[in-house]
């Protein structure tokens, strides 16, 4: 018999083989549905305050939820190998994916097995991208033509009085204004607002009004007024040798003039005015700086309102310091004229604490300003540097261990002890020359479980102007389910229950209790999540952001709800009018939410209209998690066509 006869026919055992791994992934997705069903049950075993637009979307939540509670990398490999659905896009309608794999595999078992389902019926996936959409609408108004992802913009003051500047934001892709109530007054807020109906009814656009409440801001306290100093510092060339001196002004003590006036001036230095009238041109002003270094001004140009002086050598002038004019004999001599006199108040300098690695820093419940740290002339230390804490309260809800962090991350160290009066803390983050912490900065606590309330009393005033006059209320330092009852509980005490609100999601526990906040959320008929991705890249550090904020837009799809991608957004085109490449590959991944916001800055006007092209053409080739494949712009480029 020849080899070819006595081989087995091809594929001999395959029938068999497929039949068993069918009937695998028959039973592996039936106890997931079964998962699914059991957390439902559970769920709403107890009667839920679901609003009725949103029960269809708590109940996928929480289907969504019962998946992915489960690894199933290993079982989407295995349906990709049939060519199914991997579950990659079941967000929208966890239970309709379940079941349509089930279908196509039972028909595959059995091509008897009726192959029925409709994607717009309850659960469906056209009914879920329904529901996201209305809800989005909802909350945020229609979208623009020409795009899906609407665009949010944060108003400076200047907007309160500059109508031109809110129109053309508006003409030129604004959908929707953000006023920060952490900053300028009711005063103020009614004039933007006014700025903004105007530009809408002169537009025909839409353009709904965000007002976000401040929340309890943690952050540094006052610091001890820095030396009243000026300095100067004359310009060298590569080899160390002046270019040109420095030019320093001489005005009257008590001058009215403001010194930002005096542009050609390196410093400005206030003297009495009756000296000031002796000095000449030639004349000769010599003084001893804050080092103790002996320094000479020339006098170029004298006058009774200023004098022009010139220095060839670097000085640091404090006040008090002493001044002594020297004017020429006729025969050559330098004579003293009994003229001296005092520089008087001087600006401040700036006030920080310069922070190194392995510093202790003292926080403080008192309100006294902070200090920088005390060294003797050894350079050992006598009394580490210390700074207060705008919210006294946290003292109780931290331990030692924990991480805390400063002014956006840019310095970090841990909590060595605490007390019912002060924290210590060690320096483990900061660069190695040192870093500077100023006043007003941002205190960031990932590991405490803090009890702020995220309605604050100054929150609770302000919402009785944001009730009447905008459209949304933004609630920040949102952590927990409670803090959403307590805004819709004021909401409905100030008559305004339908308002939309928007949630900051901005600390570790507010992403570990988002399901809670959104099953929260649901309770009304309008809300949406901002991901505040600065806050949050604070908290769990820059290589995890991605992660956390493609989590939460996954669960926020789930619960269909429209999400706000915000936090630099475009920041330096913002500022600067020059985008970097990085941020120009973030901007195009906000195609993901429903919403970008943007934040002040002078050329916001070119950022909105940059971000409103990387929309519109991002949303060609990405529709949330999924990659749309249109022609490969390589055939329009070389004239061929397929095949060719």
């Amino acid at each position: 018999m020849s080899r070819a006869a006595k081989a087995k026919p091809p594929h001999h055992n395959r029938p068999d083989k497929t039949h068993g791994e069918l009937t695998a992934l028959i039973d592996e997705l039936n106890t997931l549905r079964e998962d699914m069903a059991r957390l439902e049950s559970a769920f709403f075993a107890e009667p839920r305050d679901i609003h009725p637009d949103h029960v269809a979307s708590a109940r996928n939540l929480v289907h969504y939820l019962a998946l992915r509670r489960h690894d199933i990398r290993d079982l989407q490999k295995k349906l990709a190998r049939f060519g199914l659905s991997s579950l990659g896009r079941a967000e929208s309608h966890a239970l309709a994916a379940i079941d349509t794999l089930l279908t196509v595999l039972r028909r595959l078992l059995d091509p008897t097995s009726p192959l029925d389902f409709d994607e717009h019926q309850p659960g469906g996936p056209a009914f879920g991208e329904l529901l996201l959409h209305t809800h989005t609408d909802t909350l945020l108004g229609t979208p623009p033509k020409s795009r899906k992802v609407r665009i949010m913009v944060t108003l400076p003051g200047d907007a309160a009085d500059d109508y031109s500047m809110v129109l053309g934001w508006l003409k030129n892709g604004m959908d929707c204004a953000r006023i920060n109530c952490a900053h300028d007054d009711a005063a103020t807020w009614k004039r933007m607002i006014s700025k903004i109906r105007k530009a809408v009814r002169e537009s025909g656009k839409q353009c709904p009004i965000l007002m976000d409440l401040a929340g309890p801001k943690l952050r540094t306290g006052a610091i001890e007024a820095g030396s009243q100093c000026v300095k100067w510092h004359p310009p060298h060339d590569s080899l160390g040798r002046v270019t040109s001196p420095a030019r320093i002004g001489l005005i009257p003590s008590d001058s009215k003039a403001v010194p930002g006036q005096f542009t050609w001036a390196d410093a400005i230095l206030p003297v009495p005015q009756e000296w000031l009238e002796r000095l000449q041109e030639g004349d000769t002003v010599e003084f001893t700086d804050a080092r103790g270094k002996k320094r000479r001004l020339n006098i170029i140009k004298g006058g009774a309102d200023f004098c022009c002086a010139e220095c060839e050598k670097s000085a640091y002038v404090q006040t008090g310091t002493t001044l002594t004019l020297r004017r020429l004999t006729e025969k050559g001599h330098k004579s003293y004229l009994s003229s001296k006199c005092i520089v008087g108040e001087l600006p401040h300098t700036d006030a920080y604490i310069t922070l190194k690695k392995d510093d202790p820093l003292i926080l403080t419940k008192s309100a006294t300003p902070g200090r920088p740290a005390q060294h003797d002339d050894k350079d050992r230390l006598i009394k580490p540097a210390t700074i207060p804490c705008t919210l006294p309260e946290v003292f109780s809800d931290v331990r030692s261990g924990e991480r805390i962090w400063f002014d956006d991350g840019k310095i970090g160290g841990v909590i060595k002890s605490v007390t019912t009066e002060q924290i210590e803390v060690t320096i483990a983050h900061a660069r190695e020359n040192g870093d500077k912490l100023r006043a007003g900065k941002g205190i960031n606590l990932p590991d405490s479980k803090l009890k702020l309330a995220a309605l604050s009393t100054a929150d609770i005033e302000a919402l009785q102007f944001v009730a009447k006059h905008a459209d949304l209320v933004g609630l920040s330092f949102t952590q927990q389910a409670s803090d959403v009852i307590d805004l819709q509980e004021w909401l409905h005490k100030l008559d305004a229950p339908q308002m939309g609100i928007i949630l900051k999601i901005e600390t570790s526990r507010g992403f570990q209790q988002l399901p809670e906040i959104l099953l929260a959320a649901m309770r009304t008929n309008s809300a949406g999540i901002m991901i505040a991705r600065g806050d949050l890249a604070v908290e769990y550090g820059y290589e995890r952001l991605a992660e956390v904020q493609e989590e939460m837009l996954w669960l926020c799809e789930a619960a269909h709800i429209p999400v706000i991608w915000a936090t630099q957004v475009l920041e330096n085109l913002a500022k600067t009018g020059l985008p970097s490449r990085a941020e120009i590959t973030d901007a195009a991944q906000g195609v993901q939410a429903e919403c970008v916001m943007l934040n002040k800055g002078s050329h916001i006007l070119e950022a909105i209209r940059t971000l409103d092209d990387i929309l519109t053409r991002m949303q060609a080739h990405q529709d949330k998690k999924i990659t749309l494949l249109r022609k490969l712009h390589w055939w329009s480029q070389t004239g061929k066509e397929q095949g060719q």
